[in-house]
């Protein structure tokens, strides 16, 4: 029996972001982190080199110029409006984390097959180079390419074993050509046994590209589980609470409601959208539900302080568990925990960084300036 499922292949995100208008870090902030190449400034801001007339995005692997030789500018149009043209190297155009023309290519190509496989020899067919292929994958996904694949099809046979085919079936369906590689692969990916997969909880994982850097997302059947940066510190711990809290294996795959997820943040970081709708799976105490649940209902382009979010939860008194459960939500920006802020209006602590925050209240205020009518 055929999935009716895809095996699932990443896309292009186009989701750069609709910029505007916005306060920029101190100077020597952001040469300090352009120096140190820090992931939490990337989609911040842009870098300019006088000499060269180039700009790059923060952690451009390049030579880092002298502090007099640079400017800042808050997006790409501002600095190719000053006459500054892109860095070939670090490709400051192209979405953080998105697959550059020779990796679509090979996704294009995996995308029109019932099965995704595709042998280092047909690669270099493509005129691309399997080594690069292998490091490309490796740095941004955190996998090689082969090993990507090897997940595709693991994770195609899951999906058949659910839909009721049996575990011999389902693997020569998946591409394998002897159930003893199939069993091998299996327990690199998933500790049980295939037999006894309808027992087993799997989490799909995958990457997703942002104007902020990219971000990964982890989803089930029922719904997204996780959002987070993937240069937060915490995000192995992220990972650790809810494999243990869902039960489940993870998974290097795609799923349907990847789909959805990056067509919403797509429109989110566009401007054209304030709202998300893809469905939830997450599991926590109660009492940490019911502060996400209100974080949810904080309005697009507002904030409170955690003061109000515990009061509206009942619970005046209960501040700065209030902030913990905030602390723990696994879903950034659909539950909106960056729209709480201190009660005197200071930006508190965010696991994505403190300029992230800034940047995404600052985008949603800005869109909502953009909606509203004029005088």
């Amino acid at each position: 029996m055929k999935s009716t499922k895809t095996a699932g292949l990443p896309l292009h995100d186009h989701t750069q972001g609709t910029f505007v208008d916005r306060s920029l870090p101190a100077e020597d902030i952001m040469y300090d982190a352009m120096l140190n190449r820090d992931s939490n400034y990337e989609g911040i801001f842009i870098v300019a080199v006088k000499t060269t007339g180039i700009f790059c995005r923060v952690k451009c692997p390049a030579r880092k110029p002298k502090r007099e030789n640079v400017e800042f500018y808050p997006d790409v149009k501002q600095a190719m409006l000053n006459g500054y043209r892109p860095c070939k190297r670090c490709r400051p155009l192209e979405q953080v984390g998105n697959p550059p023309e020779e990796i679509f290519k090979l996704l294009e190509i995996l995308g029109k097959m019932e099965v995704p496989r595709l042998s280092d020899a047909e690669v270099r067919k493509q005129g691309i180079d399997p080594a690069w292929v292998r490091r490309w994958f490796k740095q941004n996904h955190g996998i090689t390419f082969q090993g990507w694949l090897r997940a595709m099809r693991v994770s195609l046979a899951y999906d058949l074993i659910k839909q009721g085919s049996s575990v011999t079936a389902s693997a020569f369906d998946a591409g394998y050509e002897s159930f003893s590689g199939f069993a091998s692969a299996w327990g690199n990916h998933i500790k049980s046994t295939p037999r006894s997969s309808n027992k087993t909880n799997v989490i799909r994982i995958t990457r997703i590209s942002t104007p902020l850097g990219p971000m990964l997302a982890g989803a089930t059947d029922a719904g997204i589980c996780l959002l987070d940066f993937v240069d937060r510190r915490a995000l192995n711990s992220q990972l650790s609470q809810v494999r243990k809290a869902l039960r489940a294996e993870l998974l290097y795959a795609d799923h349907e409601h990847f789909s959805q997820l990056r067509k919403e943040l797509a429109d989110y970081f566009r401007g054209e959208s304030t709202e998300f709708n893809v469905s939830l799976d997450v599991h926590g105490t109660d009492f940490q539900k019911s502060v996400w649940n209100v974080l949810r209902e904080i309005p697009f382009g507002q904030t409170r302080s955690y003061r109000e979010q515990a009061e509206r939860i009942g619970k005046s008194g209960a501040v700065r568990a209030v902030a913990n459960a905030n602390g723990a939500n696994r879903v950034s920006i659909i539950i909106p925990c960056h729209r709480v802020i201190g009660s005197d209006g200071s930006l508190t602590g965010y696991g994505g960084g403190l300029e992230r925050k800034r940047y995404l209240l600052d985008h949603e205020q800005a869109v909502v300036s953009m909606k509203e009518p004029a005088p």
